[in-house]
């Protein structure tokens, strides 16, 4: 049971889907983590059980910091834990891997939320607020032969991710997706996400996918 304060994104399909990919990477001792919206941290802990050297976890929030400290606690890992905006705490860093479960739900507008728990899943009209970014940095700090595992919604243009992270120079596919029930936050705008042509009308079920890109 993962400690979780109030704000702090619960763990869910997606994190999971996420989790079962991370399991088939190759994380021996030597290897290095990097958690890009840590939330809970539990990609982390997967990552630092699987036997990790060295696991970075960053949020911007506080209290996911708080949260994923607590957790690795109580579960007896040692995992670097920073508070910052995506790559700038580590952006002179190399890693062996980086996973990211970043918000990517199309929102209302494009100003970010700045507290309260929509910052966990708002990214904007089209839901690239953090993927963008994150194309654009992740490769950044991904050691040759590194490897990124990135989440993200179907309604937000798994194609566009994957041209980005070609033009980064990294080899991508689809390593997982997955079709769920829409849950409360998406049901409660299926009506604009209906009018954007996001999703069909009528539409009860996003799909999510892990992008596998490879430097």
């Amino acid at each position: 049971m993962l400690f979780r304060l109030p704000g702090v994104y619960t763990p869910q399909r997606d994190t999971w889907l996420l989790a079962e990919v991370l399991a088939c990477e190759d994380v021996r001792p030597g290897t290095r983590v990097l958690d890009l919206c840590a939330g809970t941290g539990a990609l982390s802990l997967r990552a630092a059980a699987a036997g990790a050297a060295q696991v970075t976890a960053v949020d911007l929030s506080r209290r996911a910091v708080a949260s994923t400290w607590i957790n690795a606690r109580r579960n007896g890992h040692s995992i670097r834990i920073m508070r910052g905006d995506l790559t700038e705490p580590v952006r002179d860093e190399h890693f062996d891997l980086v996973v990211s479960n970043p918000p990517y739900v199309p929102a209302c507008a494009d100003a970010l939320p700045v507290r309260g728990i929509a910052r966990c899943w708002d990214a904007g009209k089209d839901g690239r607020a953090l993927l963008d970014r994150i194309c654009l940095q992740a490769p950044e700090v991904l050691d040759t032969g590194g490897t990124l595992l990135l989440m993200q919604s179907a309604m937000s243009g798994v194609e566009k991710t994957r041209i980005m992270l070609e033009e980064q120079g990294l080899r991508v596919d689809v390593a997982a997706r997955v079709e769920i029930p829409f849950g409360p936050v998406l049901s409660s705008r299926r009506g604009l996400l209906e009018a954007r042509g996001l999703i069909r009308i009528g539409q009860h079920t996003e799909e999510i996918a892990v992008l596998r890109a490879a430097k």
